[in-house]
């Protein structure tokens, strides 16, 4: 009978996948150095087992001869079984070390993937962790055991059986004989271990990632007092994944069981034969008569025969949790945004950045988050986009962050001369006339800008981001563990002290360092009590540390009270004195400083 379209498009599915996981994991391990040689210490170990059975079959042999005729069987035993050790503890060394060099390329890539994802990526910060700790550690066994257990596979028995086939070739026989259902009982155990596996590794995943993105949101659920909610939604994950760790163990246990079985029949049947014909007591005739050190050499390298394929059956896990794993982790890199075309270098002046007609539409989503956009910010200008929530005015400053697709429209980006310096400020700033413009029109810039002449003029499709001349500061500060002054040098680590000093300076930090002891006041991971105002003037410092000549502000202003915005606001305009500015606001304090406005308008 045959079977069903969709039993057989799901196995097509199936098998895709598996091919594309196995392609993926052999980009990981492209170099295979540590594969080769952990696999050649595997059949030493192989060659070392051969050599202890002739020594202790040449030793049992000797025995009547006295100590002396021993003497050279035990030392070749001897030797040889220091050999195995060498050789078991070797692989194991170098597997491990292939693996951690694998892991760590592999890690690195993961890392820049998260780090660089497409717009619109669907990946939780928890499911990134998950696949750059978890998932990359599954790659680990793959390599280090089950790669070497496969190539050696693959040669080890037959090494065995040529060496049991010169001291008897009935044996040698029989052991190929028995080599078939065991064959067919690892084939049955990988088939139904496999699905089991993917099941389990997906459920830890899935938990791994659920844990990480509550622990990242544990302010905001002991806030809203969820915390029974969230721990039985952590209980029911923990609990599906215990379900599915159980069924894997049983087919594992069942597997080993079946194997163990077909094993010891084999080496059961070459030792009866072993001994009737070494007593002469087979039932039929056969074309070899044993002596004793033959027949004990066999005997004792039976086992040895189905060694590297046990190896492999206790490794075989590995390969469903490697190859599970590869494909997730095919997706965290098939998300990483294209690099841009064109890398340009830019010069230390303030850029002119112009939409036309922008509109940005995140995938999977039916509506615009932003439509028909159109405005231009010369140096040294400031420009608000105000409007209501959803009105798309964090999106504009993603999208000049490589955050947020590019829909529609065009982006360019014009890098100028060094601006002049205005009287008394040390820094250029052009004398704009403050404007208000809608969403399709553009401000018409002061006539003393024109014929200044442009150096270079990129589309934002072409560069991608132009976050490395950009200081960024969002709506939630980022803190973290350290002192006050490390979180401002997270901007430039390089900057000297004083440097630091200066910026929280400008920034308005100085009655709060004088509170707290200065830079070197130690913050934990969540403020040790720093206000919504001191928050937003590190991250100003720390944008104003960057020596970028654009400046993008992400509602820097909200939740704070009317005193604390207007200082912040003070700030914020010493901040912005010869930088392309965009502010993203719903202040109209904040809106008042900026020489063009650009009103959203309603929600996209």
């Amino acid at each position: 009978m045959a079977a069903p379209p969709m039993a057989m498009g799901m196995s097509s599915i199936v098998k895709d996948r598996a091919r594309v996981s196995r392609a993926y994991l052999n980009t990981i391990v492209a170099d295979g150095g540590g594969v080769r040689l952990s696999t050649s210490l595997l059949l030493l170990d192989t060659v070392a087992a051969i050599g202890f059975a002739a020594g202790l079959a040449g030793g049992v042999v000797a025995v009547p001869q006295g100590i002396e005729a021993m003497l050279p069987w035990v030392m070749l035993a001897g030797v040889s079984a220091i050999g195995r050790g060498a050789s078991a503890m070797l692989a194991a060394h170098v597997g491990a070390s292939g693996a951690y060099r694998a892991k760590t390329r592999l890690r690195q890539r993961i890392v820049d993937a998260a780090l660089h994802r497409a717009p619109g990526s669907e990946a939780t910060t928890g499911t990134l962790m998950s696949a750059a700790v978890d998932e990359v550690d599954a790659v680990d066994g793959y390599v280090a055991r089950f790669l070497p257990a496969r190539m050696a596979a693959s040669a080890a028995p037959l090494i065995v059986l040529a060496a049991t086939a010169i001291a008897s070739p009935i044996a040698a026989a029989i052991l190929v004989a028995t080599f078939f259902p065991f064959l067919a009982a690892m084939i049955l155990a990988g088939g139904a271990a496999a699905d089991a596996s993917r099941r389990q590794f997906v459920a830890l995943a899935r938990l791994s990632g659920l844990f990480a993105d509550r622990i990242g949101a544990l302010p905001i659920v002991l806030a809203f007092r969820a915390e029974a909610r969230e721990a039985a939604a952590l209980g029911d994950a923990s609990e599906d994944l215990a379900r599915r760790t159980m069924r894997v163990l049983r087919v594992a246990f069942l597997s080993s069981g079946a194997l163990e079985f077909f094993a010891a029949l084999s080496v059961a049947v070459v030792a009866v034969y072993a001994g009737f014909n070494l007593l002469g007591l087979l039932p039929f005739p056969v074309p070899e008569k044993l002596d004793l050190g033959r027949a004990f050499f066999v005997l004792a390298l039976a086992p040895e025969f189905y060694a590297p394929m046990r190896r492999l059956a206790a490794a075989y896990h590995d390969r469903q949790a490697a190859e599970t794993a590869a494909e997730r982790l095919a997706d965290v890199e098939q998300a990483k945004a294209v690099p841009p075309p064109v890398v340009p270098i830019w010069s230390c002046a303030a850029p002119t950045i112009r939409f036309e007609s922008v509109a940005i539409r995140y995938d999977g989503q039916d509506r615009a988050a932003v439509s028909d956009v159109s405005f231009e910010a010369q140096p040294g200008m400031i420009v608000a986009l105000v409007g209501p929530s959803g009105s798309g005015k964090s999106s504009v400053l993603h999208l000049l962050l490589g955050l947020a697709p590019l829909s529609e429209g065009r982006v360019t980006i014009g890098t100028l001369s060094p601006l002049p310096e205005r009287e008394g400020s040390g820094v250029g700033r052009l004398p704009y006339d403050r404007t208000v413009v809608t969403r399709a029109g553009l401000p018409t810039p002061n006539p003393s800008l024109l014929g200044r002449g442009e150096e270079a003029v990129l589309g934002l499709a072409q560069i991608g981001s132009i976050a490395p001349i950009a200081a960024w500061m969002g709506q939630s500060p980022l803190i973290l563990p350290g002192t006050i002054g490390s979180n401002i040098a997270l901007a430039d680590p390089t900057a000297s002290a004083e440097r630091i000093a200066e910026v929280a300076r400008t920034a308005g930090l100085s009655p709060m360092l004088l509170a707290r002891g200065g830079l070197g006041a130690v913050i934990d991971v969540r403020g040790s009590g720093l206000s919504g105002g001191e928050r937003r003037r590190i991250a100003l410092a720390r944008a104003l540390l960057k020596p970028a000549p654009v400046l993008l502000l992400d509602e820097p202003t909200a939740h704070l009270d009317a005193a604390s915005e207007v200082q912040l606001i003070a700030a914020i305009a010493r901040a912005c004195v010869g930088r392309t500015t965009i502010i993203a606001t719903h202040s109209a304090r904040l809106a008042a400083i900026a020489d063009v406005v650009i009103d959203l308008g309603e929600r996209a």
